[in-house]
């Protein structure tokens, strides 16, 4: 029996034994006691309180017999709720104990992961998309509220402010791939990339920027991306409206739950394999599935797209593709 229902179950034979206690003082008090006589004949009886008794007993030995009983029976009963109540409180206790520290074990454990602040409608669709793409993820979040509510999604939560160094640090930042910053007000959004910044100068930040004002700040801050939800939500509608087909095509993409496709980058290190190949050596279409889209070339920044058999891909190039996350996670084996 969980501790829960052990609870309710305890509760209600606690109701049902005060009930006994009422109709059997009613019962040997006779005519004469009321009802909120044999409510205090049973409140002192069950409290084992000892005050003066309201309805004579003494002659009569069955309402005695009856009172033992009663009195055994309470003692028990009391027995059953505060250990029960005792163990619901201790056992949920020491489950947030044991979970906490489990989930810091696991986040100590992170690499090149990602930190999501905040819990809006923008950060909760950002951890989806995470959750679809199977990326580690670490959500910071000021309000214990809203963590209990997000706690059935997936991912690890920390309870704290991000703008302490502290949060941000048991967050594992020195360890991070990039943070998304989704709180609020653009003012906390820009602390928090000025402080991560400098906790991880080599990590990329992502912003949320309602004011398209501020964006400059945003970048001199730090952040490699500012995004205004206003902005995108424009370009969305537009879009829409002049090229359906692509709109819909995108859309399809990020919303199906079974298939889960998307433009991915895998970039090539310098000790990678297949530094010096060309796209036709390297069979990454034909070996994986994952469709090539376009290469970005480290020398010039530029996009090479639907690149040639012949393209030679060199020592920090970014791959550029459509695929699933398992059909990523086997070009990264074969990008090394």
């Amino acid at each position: 029996m969980s501790s829960r229902k052990r609870v309710f179950v305890s509760l209600i034979v606690f109701g049902i034994v005060f009930l006994i206690g009422i109709a059997g003082f009613k019962f040997f008090g006779g005519s004469q006691c009321s009802i909120i006589d044999s409510i205090y004949m049973t409140v002192i009886t069950l409290s084992t309180v000892g005050y003066k008794e309201v309805i004579d007993i003494s002659s009569n030995p069955a309402a005695r017999i009856f009172t033992s009983i009663f009195i055994i029976m309470s003692l028990g009963t009391i027995a059953f709720v505060v250990t029960s109540v005792t163990h619901f409180i201790v056992e949920g206790e020491l489950k947030n104990i044991l979970g906490r520290k489990r989930m810091e074990k696991e986040i100590s454990k992170l690499k090149n992961h990602y930190i999501v602040c905040g819990s809006d409608e923008t950060a909760q669709t950002i951890i989806q998309e995470l959750i679809l793409t199977k990326k580690d993820f670490v959500i910071v979040e000021p309000s214990k509220e809203k963590i209990d509510k997000l706690s059935s999604s997936g991912g690890f939560f920390i309870h704290g402010d991000p703008a302490e160094d502290d949060i941000l640090l048991s967050a594992g930042i020195e360890r991070a791939k990039g943070i998304l910053l989704s709180l609020p007000t653009d003012e906390a959004n820009l602390f928090i990339t000025i402080t991560a910044r400098s906790l991880n100068p080599r990590m990329r930040i992502v912003a949320k920027g309602i004011d398209v004002k501020s964006h400059k700040k945003f970048m001199k801050a730090g952040a490699n991306s500012v995004i205004s939800p206003a902005f995108i939500g424009g370009m969305r509608m537009v879009s829409e409206m002049i090229r359906p087909a692509v709109a819909n095509f995108l859309d399809m993409m990020l919303r199906d739950r079974e298939k889960v496709f998307r433009f991915e980058e895998v970039p090539i290190e310098e000790d990678s394999p297949l530094v010096g190949k060309t796209v036709g050596e390297s069979r990454i279409s034909e070996r994986t599935g994952a469709l090539l889209v376009a290469i970005r070339k480290s020398e010039s920044g530029e996009h090479d797209f639907n690149p040639s058999d012949k393209t030679v891909i060199q020592e920090d190039d970014v791959i550029i593709l459509i695929a699933s996350p398992d059909k990523v996670k086997e070009v990264e084996k074969i990008a090394g």
